[in-house]
């Protein structure tokens, strides 16, 4: 470029620890030479734009700086590197600034020397490079001296981190007899430490626990069996510890460790084994079908489906056929089961082989005939005392209903199995022949009749025959017995229902008046056949006739057109029923037949009031007069009886009943007198303590009619007396008089005034009679609103139907 030009450049210095290795990197960042470079075109470009005449010389500008390392987990604040530019003269003319990731946190720089030092320890796994800016301004002009350049402090990795097993915990299952080197599982470990940094992060598989039986791949982790005919019979599981280790397995590594848990699995190893050759079980004779007679096992120490095996018999057909045997689905017992009934006098005792036999077979660990085994059953028949076995399981008979008594119906029979052949009585259950038609012979079983049968009362007979040792236990046994008794013919067809016939009038002649049908008890095996006729008579019925339809039904059919109510009401028609038995039994029925005024569609009423006028022989017309004039009659008896009651109330409304005063006041005279005259509207004389009970108050009362008489009759006359009346005088007296003799009242005398209240009183007379007219004149002032009405108690004991004034 020649002397003109100028050559300015920062130089970097890196002081590192003398154990790392010095590397110097020339590293070309934007910002750098390049940029400076681009930066001088750029600004040449500019000048000629701008038309300047002058061609200034051309600056170079370059960053040049080795490589800067930070050495992780490094607690002590260090020296790392330095930046300076080759304008700086040492003169502390330019001031060094750094920023970017970790300025002024994790890295500072020195603005006077440019030195780059640590403040805090950094992790690598946390982050494995900052990326910084630096500057250097000129502190005079305040100008940078060379353009804002970026670099990379990179966090130098050491072995700080412990390998770790992923996807715990490991469980795997292989198959029991595997050969050697089947893979059983693989674990995997990872290192947080960087894996391209020495071998911090390169690790290596081992086993602790688990040889010889098993193996793993020091660099993959597969672990692989290395021994042969491993029995899941004998061990059924394996822990394998496998350990890993970085620095591949060096000391001053990390180490650790997990567990695999190996199953081994059943494979069909082991065929079915008995443990006795001879098996005996015992079984009474009267066992029943289907009785479990005993259980074998044959032991497989295999598991589960390899484990299921099928029981069978062999032998000739008898034993084969009376006993099987079938497999427990639960305990893989082979059940052995009564099939036939045993009889200890035919056959005493079986001998039989039992087979086991595994359902599924595996040849590459056992030749087929070892997947069975065999053994010998001996099975013992009990002798037992059995009842007596009848002959028949169930007996059926047939007997006419008209058997004699003593007839024989039929012989069962019974015999006593057991070697002894004991006697054998017979009997009839009581329960089950409640009527006692039938008897039996208790030394041959011949059933006969006892009583008269009827097969329209019971038409079979189910009896149930006992029969019975006599000695050693007295066992029975029972048999039915179904006795069925045949029809006769001993039953009289009669009408099937009770018919109403009727006849409106009106009937033209051959019209059908009612359709017979009838019943009969009696079951014939070919089915009933009636007849039906009427009683045959010197002259021809000239009003009906039966027509019979031979079906089992008739009608009656009209002779003539002319029937009135007025001829004839009603008409008696004899009905003959035959049936078809041997010989013919016939009944007679006499229907009585109606002449009916029917209702246009031809119903002849059978209620109401039209019916009851025709079962009494009157016309409609007048019976619903006689209705009318019943129900007039009834009206006025209601009326007569309730204006009689009416009178009688007003008559009982003249008397006024009493005020009731308490039981404890003895109440000898009542005060009455004009409002605001004596003082107060009503006052009584009160005793000062309370009286005991009257013990004669039951007398009193009978004698009170009395005086309940002569004050009705003084109300009566109260209009036309005056108060010197003798009849009110001696009212007067006759109170004083009782009560001077009465020994229950208050000891003080009372004083009470009565008052003359008649047809000159201003309130009026007491009586209802005039209480209708009582008027109240304007130029009389009314004191109290109330009307002057008291109930006079004249003695002790008045209950509430006491007599009112």
């Amino acid at each position: 470029m020649g002397s003109a030009e100028e050559m300015h450049g920062w130089t970097v210095k890196m002081s590192m620890p003398s154990v790392l290795a010095m590397v110097t990197v020339f590293s070309m960042i934007p910002g750098g030479v390049l940029s400076d470079m681009r930066g001088t075109q750029g600004l040449e470009a500019q000048q000629l734009a701008q038309g300047s005449t002058h061609l200034h010389r051309r600056l170079k500008r370059g960053w040049i700086w080795e490589q800067l390392f930070v050495l992780e987990e490094d607690p002590t604040p260090r020296v790392i590197g330095q930046l300076k530019s080759d304008s700086d003269r040492g003169e502390f003319s330019i001031k060094y600034i750094l920023s970017g990731e970790g300025a002024g946190d994790v890295f500072e720089i020195d603005e006077y020397s440019g030195e780059i030092r640590t403040l805090k320890k950094v992790d690598r796994e946390e982050k494995a490079f900052y990326v910084l800016q630096a500057q250097a301004i000129n502190r005079r002009t305040n100008e940078p001296e060379e353009p804002e350049s970026e670099f990379i402090i990179k966090v130098q990795d050491i072995n700080d981190n412990v390998p770790q097993f992923q996807n715990e915990p490991y469980v795997s299952s292989i198959p029991e007899m595997c050969p050697i080197g089947t893979t059983v599982a693989q674990v995997t470990a990872t290192d947080a430490d960087d894996p391209t940094s020495g071998n911090n992060a390169k690790l290596i598989y081992s086993i602790l626990q688990g040889e010889p039986y098993f193996s793993v791949e020091p660099k993959t982790g597969i672990i692989v069996t290395s021994w042969t005919n491993m029995d899941r019979e004998a061990r059924d599981q394996y822990l394998v510890v496998v350990q890993v280790k970085d620095m591949l397995g060096l000391s001053g590594g990390y180490s650790s460790s997990t567990t695999v848990t190996v199953s081994l699995t059943d494979v069909n190893d082991n065929g079915p084994t008995f443990q006795h050759h001879l098996y005996a079980f015992a079984v009474p004779e009267n066992a029943a079908v289907g009785t479990t007679v005993g259980r074998i096992m044959a032991r497989d120490g295999d598991i589960g489906i390899n484990a299921r095996m099928t029981y069978s018999l062999e032998d000739d057909l008898e034993e084969s056929s009376t006993f099987i045997i079938k497999t427990d689905p639960v305990t893989q017992e082979g059940v052995i089961l009564l099939a036939k009934p045993l009889d200890y006098e035919t056959k005493r005792r079986f001998v039989m082989a039992a087979e086991a036999v595994n359902d599924h077979v595996d040849t590459r660990f056992l030749p087929l005939e070892e997947f069975s085994d065999r053994t010998t059953l001996k099975i013992v028949v009990e002798d037992v005392d059995e009842p007596p076995v009848f002959l028949s399981p169930l007996y059926e008979w047939k007997i006419p209903e008209n058997a004699a008594v003593g007839t024989v119906v039929g012989s069962v029979s019974a015999r006593d199995t057991d070697t002894v052949n004991n006697p054998i009585r017979y009997s009839i259950d009581k329960r089950s022949d409640a009527t006692k038609a039938l008897k039996i012979d208790p030394n041959n079983g011949t059933i006969t009749v006892a009583k008269a049968l009827d097969r329209e009362t019971s038409n079979w007979h189910n009896v149930t025959v006992e029969a019975k040792e006599t000695t050693q236990n007295h066992l029975s046994s029972s048999v039915v017995v179904f006795i069925k008794v045949l029809d006769i013919n001993d039953n009289v067809p009669r009408l099937a229902r009770d018919y109403q016939p009727y006849i409106c009038e009106g009937t033209q002649a051959g019209e059908l008046i009612q359709l017979l049908s009838a019943v009969d008890p009696d079951d014939p095996v070919e089915g009933h056949h009636f007849y039906f006729s009427m009683v045959p008579e010197k002259h021809i019925n000239p009003n009906f006739t039966i027509r019979d339809n031979q079906d089992n039904t008739a009608g009656i059919v009209a002779r003539r057109s002319t029937f009135t109510r007025k001829d004839r009401n009603q008409y008696f028609l004899p009905v003959v029923v035959t049936d078809s038995g041997s010989p013919a039994l016939s009944s007679t029925s006499t229907l009585t037949i109606r002449v009916c005024s029917c209702h246009p569609a031809g119903h002849c009423p059978t209620g109401g009031v039209e019916a009851l006028a025709m079962s009494m022989g009157v016309s409609l017309q007048t019976l619903l007069g006689l209705l009318v004039c019943l129900v007039t009659l009834t009206v006025l008896s209601v009326l007569m009886l309730m204006l009689r009651r009416h009178r009688r109330k007003q008559q009982e409304g003249l008397e006024v009943k009493e005020l009731e005063l308490p039981e404890t006041v003895s109440q000898k005279v009542l005060y009455y007198g004009e409002p605001g005259v004596g003082g107060a509207d009503l006052d009584f004389c009160q005793p000062v303590v309370p009286l005991r009970p009257h013990p004669r108050r039951r007398e009193r009362r009978l004698r009170r009619e009395d005086v309940r008489a002569s004050i009705r009759m003084s109300l009566r006359e109260s209009h036309l007396i005056g108060p010197d009346d003798e009849v009110f005088r001696q009212f007067i007296l006759d109170r004083l008089a009782e009560v001077d003799q009465d020994p229950y009242v208050a000891p003080f005398d009372c004083l009470r005034i009565y008052a003359f209240e008649g047809s000159g009183s201003p309130t009026g007379s007491l009586s209802s009679l005039d209480s209708s007219t009582l008027e109240v004149k304007p130029e009389q002032p009314v004191y109290n609103p109330r009307p002057y009405l008291v109930r006079l108690t004249p003695w002790h004991g008045i209950g509430e139907e006491d007599t009112i004034f």
